[in-house]
């Protein structure tokens, strides 16, 4: 899945893409910016801050912009994400939020 920020629009506008596919999580900046602006646009979307040269998305922020698109397992696929996230020492020492890397676009 992406988390989709379109740095074009004001404010940017968010999404999630491929909800589904729980192999794999990133934030995919398109536009012109910053991590400054990448890290307002996270926050002003109350999805994520950014950290350093990556971000981190909040898992409470991934539900919701997943919900309404997924289906009944999709609970289950995520928390298994998370749960390796954690593993990796991709997720919060709170377990609240994911690290990603950023593509810019």
């Amino acid at each position: 899945m992406h988390v989709s920020i379109d740095l074009t629009t004001d404010p940017a506008a968010v999404a999630l893409l491929e909800p589904d596919d729980c192999g794999r999580f990133d934030v995919v900046a398109t536009g012109p910016g910053t991590a400054e602006d990448l890290d307002r646009a996270l926050r002003q979307a109350a999805v994520g801050r950014g950290d350093g040269a990556e971000v981190l998305v909040t898992v409470e922020a991934v539900r919701r912009l997943a919900a309404g698109a997924v289906g009944d397992g999709w609970e289950a696929d995520f928390a298994a994400m998370t749960d390796y996230a954690a593993t990796k020492g991709w997720l919060s020492e709170d377990g609240g939020a994911i690290r990603a890397h950023v593509k810019w676009r």
